[in-house]
């Protein structure tokens, strides 16, 4: 296995394949597990770059995420990339790890070739996702698909991560409340925004949210393309993955 330092932890990476860097970020909760499939069908055109945020998988556990979490995450991924010297990489990130890729993207665009940002809230918190929270979460931890969901991702000490990613989210919503720091009129890489619109997180709250949320994130960022699946859950790239991975192969090869 390998790792790197980061503010004196060590993060977990992997890399699989040849071709031009290819960069898979998980979201909240999970880890690189969640692509342990699909990174094997990327890896015949790409040298995919796997990685554990802080806290997260095979990497080193915090007492408390911080609540700037998706800004800190992208700062890990942008020191793996110097660390390792890989030149310019595309980037696919999914739910929470689609932030890390724009915030990658925003911070460092001299170190991005594309993104991919999948099945994410936009540029402000879902307030109806962040609000129950708590609620949601010991519900979850009670449910046996989420429960073994947590494990793989995470292993035995699933609850405490689960437990730090939710005080970050409330935190974050009561005192930063945007997960970029940069504005999207600075937004530099070629880039696609992708989601189901059978989402259960988001669209069952608001059934257009992605055609709305994601329209006037291209309209700021001023170039990019929106494709979303009609059917397939939450997120978009595993619960379509055969499309997904026709659509990110065409949009990476243009």
């Amino acid at each position: 296995m390998s790792y790197f330092k980061y503010q004196g932890k060590n993060i977990h990476y992997e890399e699989t394949g040849s071709g031009r860097p290819l960069f898979l970020l998980h979201g909240n909760t999970a880890s690189s597990n969640m692509f342990y499939e699909i990174a094997g069908r990327y890896a015949g055109h790409h040298k995919v770059v796997l990685i554990d945020f802080l806290g997260h998988g095979k990497s080193d556990r915090l007492t408390e995420f911080p609540a700037d979490l998706w800004f800190d995450e992208a700062m890990q991924v942008i020191g793996l990339m110097k660390t390792r010297q890989y030149g310019k990489a595309d980037i696919i990130g999914s739910s929470g790890g689609a932030l890390a890729a724009i915030n990658v993207a925003l911070e460092a665009p001299e170190l991005v070739g594309k993104v991919i940002a999948d099945s994410f809230e936009g540029e402000t918190p879902l307030k109806a996702f962040t609000q129950n929270i708590e609620q949601d979460r010991e519900a979850s931890k009670k449910d046996e698909n989420a429960r073994m969901f947590y494990y793989y991702m995470n292993g035995d000490d699933w609850e405490h991560v689960v437990d730090c990613d939710t005080s970050a989210i409330r935190r974050h919503d009561s005192t930063i409340g945007k997960f970029f720091h940069k504005p999207l009129e600075g937004f530099q890489p070629d880039i696609l925004l992708t989601g189901s619109r059978e989402d259960e997180f988001i669209c069952a709250l608001e059934t257009d949210y992605f055609e709305r949320v994601y329209g006037e994130m291209i309209r700021k960022i001023g170039h990019g393309k929106i494709h979303l699946f009609d059917t397939g859950g939450h997120p978009a790239m595993l619960s379509n993955q055969q499309g997904f991975l026709e659509i990110s192969r065409g949009f990476l090869e243009e």
